[in-house]
């Protein structure tokens, strides 16, 4: 077993990061740490004495990768003007945009659908435990995320118990469609984020809401900007009439999650 020492706490907020809606497989331990997989790794993220440690048997770079640790986001956040987004960068410092699995980002998301963070957490949890491999972390049982090929050839009915309504349709649909190759999460990677959308938004049930997040989360195109009921009325009361998000640049993705994680937490 690997401990890794991250970052310093001020780079990398664990309740920030993970409350703030991008990702659904980590949960407070309830001492402040937190236990997540990623890939098929289980892992346990901690803060002490000013740094973030890190627990796993996985490759110290794939968690560099996974935080998006050779990214400045004090400099990523430079151009961001306004006395709003400030407040909002200034309460929501420590987030970080982590990098997910593509099919894992645009399943969860697929469940994310007019749905609520704890609701959206429990689908994915059994989810992965119905279908996806058996890990173990210091004894304790941890299940990875089944890929799309696993999920393919399920039926409704088999879905059934993950409890997730109409949604196990698109699932089952998206992982058709990526286990066939119809649709290129790799190549949707390397495109433009316009092109990225566009193309997500042809699979049944992905919407313009959640193709942003799939790619925002999952694809590494940072400039991204899902907008969602929160994110409408922010931009309603803070910004001017046909505000063009366009306008953060590159990391514009940076700034919806302060402003989402601002709003969500009572922020005016």
């Amino acid at each position: 077993m690997n401990v890794l020492r991250l970052c310093d706490a001020n780079d990398l907020d664990p309740r920030k990061t993970f409350e703030c809606g991008q990702c659904f497989r980590w949960n407070d331990d309830g001492d402040g740490a937190y236990t997540g997989v990623v890939g098929k790794y289980p892992a346990r993220l901690e803060v002490r004495d000013g740094s973030v440690y890190i627990t796993s048997d996985a490759p110290d770079e794939l968690w560099y990768d996974y935080f998006d640790m050779k990214t400045d986001y004090d400099a990523a956040a430079s151009s961001f003007s306004g006395d709003y987004i400030e407040r909002c960068r200034n309460f929501g410092k420590g987030i970080r945009i982590l990098r997910q699995e593509p099919w894992e980002a645009l399943c969860s998301f697929i469940i994310s659908q007019c749905n609520n963070i704890m609701r959206i957490k429990g689908i994915v949890e059994r989810l992965c435990e119905c279908f996806g491999e058996r890990l173990e972390l210091n004894g304790r049982e941890y299940h990875a995320f089944p890929t799309a090929q696993t999920l393919a050839d399920k039926s409704v009915s088999e879905l059934a118990p993950l409890r997730c309504g109409y949604r196990a349709e698109y699932i089952i649909s998206a992982a058709k469609a990526v286990a066939e190759g119809s649709i290129d999460l790799s190549a949707l990677m390397l495109c433009d984020c316009d092109t990225a959308v566009r193309e997500l938004r042809k699979l049944v049930g992905v919407g313009e809401k959640v193709a942003n997040c799939v790619v925002l989360f999952g694809l590494g195109h940072t400039e991204a900007f899902p907008v969602d009921v929160w994110m409408k009325r922010a931009l309603k009361e803070h910004f001017p009439p046909n505000f063009d998000p366009n306008a953060f640049g590159r990391y514009a993705g940076l700034a919806q999650q302060y402003i989402f994680y601002y709003a969500r937490s009572g922020g005016q």
